[in-house]
């Protein structure tokens, strides 16, 4: 074979290497921030947003909402939260203020707020708290007997004061198609210009296959005004898209996207006009496995990350093979998770996992948090006790990218 010739081989394999996701080598440190499991009800969706420059030696102080499952499906309590100013060395006791508690609606019905993920809002010094405005009756059971019952709340809590504001209702055009609109159990940006995009599902009732859009929001610090929304992605199997997450990633938007039957992810230029969407594979053309659950992203500024749980991990026990937790790094071009980067996050002890929160923390350090789910005896014999996980997502090479962004 002549230099040429090889030169030129050389050329083309050095081409194929630039164009792939190179990997990024992380570890994983677990941590038990409690325990709970009484039978009266368990720990669900922690979920962390890091404030720059408020804890200890001005590292981040980081703030954990979660709430109480009531043993009853999807019935939650109020808003609790948690901090630690030693980056999770240490943390205060769950706390629920009177703000973020139920509010009445009469003797038998209560309005809470779930499936909550907190966002530092950099521009105005406080944290958004966003979640599902859902109305329960005295069994704890989810009712839709009144126009726009599911619509999507938020919180305030400043950062000064350390206090917070009650929950609003995010106003959403009067189009029919909006009458139920959550952004629940999603990832939200905030952009340069302080306003917000956030995922939603939607859809004129909330027994039809629902929607996912972008919506893009603007917040002067006590206001969340609905200011416009992106391409509307459907799929009519089983309930549709939901609970979708949104990250940003050298220069491109990506979107991932729960279905009953498996998870879906799309890429736009601008956050708002998606392409049609894509079941998500591995690198090798097999299904991912992550059926009727959420997924959510890391990002690095080297790489792009999935959080998730699959099916093929000697988990069928597990109630939607929702153990254990997983990290990839995914090809940003392709689309797909990089089967050889994967490492557990969480393990599998018979209880779900997969309601998960993932951001940021330091430039060195990404967490992603969890709770068990323990739903039956045989989750306690093998070893779950509900117990609240913070996995830290340690980089091989330090993460350039703002801290808020994620």
């Amino acid at each position: 074979m002549s230099y040429r010739v090889i030169a030129f081989s050389c050329l083309l394999s050095l081409s194929a290497f630039a164009g792939a996701a190179e990997p990024i080598d992380f570890a994983v440190k677990l941590d038990t921030v409690m325990e709970h499991d009484d039978g009266q009800f368990l720990w669900f969706h922690p979920r962390p947003a890091a404030i720059p420059k408020a804890g200890q030696d001005g590292q981040p102080a980081v703030l954990m909402t979660l709430q109480k499952h009531l043993q009853a499906s999807d019935h939650y309590s109020g808003l609790y939260f948690m901090r630690s100013d030693d980056l999770g060395a240490t943390w205060s006791k769950p706390e629920m203020p009177p703000e973020l508690d139920w509010r009445k609606e009469s003797d038998q019905v209560d309005i809470a707020v779930a499936d909550v993920t907190p966002i530092w809002h950099a521009p105005t010094g406080t944290v958004l708290a966003v979640g599902a405005e859902v109305r329960y009756s005295k069994q704890g059971e989810e009712l839709d007997d009144r126009a726009r019952s599911n619509q999507t709340a938020y919180a305030i809590y400043d950062v000064k004061t350390g206090k917070w504001a009650g929950w609003r209702r995010l106003e959403m055009p009067k189009d029919d198609k909006w009458n139920f609109a959550r952004s629940s159990c999603s990832q939200g940006l905030v952009q340069g210009d302080g306003s917000l995009l956030l995922p939603f599902a939607f859809g004129p009732k909330a027994k039809e296959p629902r929607n996912v859009t972008v919506v893009q929001c603007v917040f002067d610090g006590r206001e969340l005004k609905y200011l416009r929304h992106g391409t509307e992605l459907s799929l009519n199997v089983g309930r549709g898209l939901g609970e979708a997450s949104l990250i940003d990633f050298q220069g491109k938007y990506y979107l991932t996207m729960r279905n009953d039957l498996k998870g879906y992810v799309t890429v736009s230029d601008d956050g708002l006009n998606f392409k049609p969407i894509t079941p998500w594979t591995f690198d090798d053309g097999q299904d991912l496995g992550s059926h009727n659950t959420q997924q959510h992203w890391l990002a690095h500024s080297d790489g792009l990350f999935l959080a998730y749980t699959r099916r093929g991990a000697n988990n069928d026990h597990v109630y939607r093979n929702r153990a254990p937790l997983f990290l990839a790094q995914v090809d940003a071009a392709k689309l797909h998770v990089l089967r050889a980067t994967e490492k557990v996050l969480m393990p599998e002890r018979g209880a779900t996992l997969g309601n998960h929160g993932a951001t940021a923390i330091t430039p060195d350090e990404s967490w992603v948090t969890d709770a068990e789910g323990i739903f039956d005896k045989s989750a306690r014999r093998r070893g779950a006790k509900g117990a609240t996980f913070v996995s830290r997502v340690r980089w091989s090479r330090p993460n350039s990218m703002p801290l808020g962004g994620q």
